[in-house]
């Protein structure tokens, strides 16, 4: 995919749009786009005049798209440097371009999406550079240091909310180096079908979320007890680097009745991952 360069076309080059209030401007995203956004407030009446040349043929609302170019029936509407439609019939340059005058392209079918249509030149790499961030077990880097609690089921965001409020008023001020608490809640988990042909993408992706590198591969996990998707397949023993065991607090456990003793065990069950990781400067790869 090729690198996209946004542009606001005004006089003089591409100067902050802040500094030409009242003349017409529009954003072109890729240098091949037929079509370009009217960026104006309130959009530009039929007649204007950009510094350009390009002149509208009718009114277009701010955010919708004006043609480059004339455009043939049939032909492709390119934005992003990606065809997103055809036009149902001749649209002149200076023309408004939008959901009535273009056919949408074919979606593709689900069982056999391409990965990718167009490969990208490679870039040189970023030797010289540093930055401030934290090394992972798995020799993978963050740059923020964040504890995150997943949780396998939406009914335990009540008490997940609680916890993150109390984590970050009570030990987040006695922790500089952790520059956050956030809950991972979902709505899934309860009674769904997990043995389901396709159940996997939905656990792997929140399996994913929890291991992002800004967590430092460590996880504190939420159950409830009784759901489908249980601790043990949502993160499976291994899921974490360097054999690192997930926290689970089961809110069903005996010693767990009501909430605030729920958000003290979420509060003291903190893994202690996130308050050991201090910055270093790391080079960019």
């Amino acid at each position: 995919m090729s690198v996209i360069d946004i542009k606001v076309e005004q006089p003089g080059g591409s100067q902050p749009a802040a500094q030409v209030q009242g003349t017409p401007l529009y954003i072109r995203i890729h240098e091949l786009d037929n079509v370009a956004i009217v960026a104006n407030d309130g959009g530009l009446p039929e007649g204007t005049v950009f510094p350009c040349g390009l002149t509208l043929r009718e009114r277009v609302p701010q955010g919708h798209k004006v043609a480059l170019a004339d455009l043939a029936a049939g032909d492709a509407v390119v934005r992003y440097n990606v065809v997103i439609g055809y036009a149902l019939r001749d649209l002149p340059k200076g023309s408004w371009v939008n959901e009535r005058v273009i056919e949408m392209p074919v979606a593709p079918g689900l069982d056999n999406l391409p990965i990718g249509t167009r490969v990208a030149d490679p870039l040189p790499p970023l030797d010289g550079y540093t930055f401030e961030g934290f090394r992972n077990p798995d020799g993978s880097v963050g740059s923020r240091n964040i504890l995150a609690i997943t949780t396998t089921v939406q009914c335990v965001s009540g008490v997940v909310e609680h916890a993150v409020r109390r984590i970050k008023a009570e030990l987040l001020p006695r922790y500089p180096n952790v520059d956050d608490v956030v809950g991972l809640e979902h709505t899934y988990g309860c009674g769904v079908a997990i043995d389901a042909p396709d159940a996997i993408v939905p656990i792997r992706t929140l399996r994913n979320i929890a291991l992002n590198p800004n967590f430092g591969g460590t996880a504190m996990m939420v159950s409830l007890g009784c759901e489908k998707l249980q601790p043990e397949r949502l993160l499976p023993a291994g899921s974490l680097p360097g054999g690192l065991d997930v926290g689970v607090v089961c809110l069903q456990d005996d010693e767990l009745f009501g909430r605030d003793r729920q958000s003290r065990r979420g509060v003291c069950h903190r893994p202690a991952g996130a308050r050991r990781r201090h910055r270093n400067v790391l080079r960019s790869h």
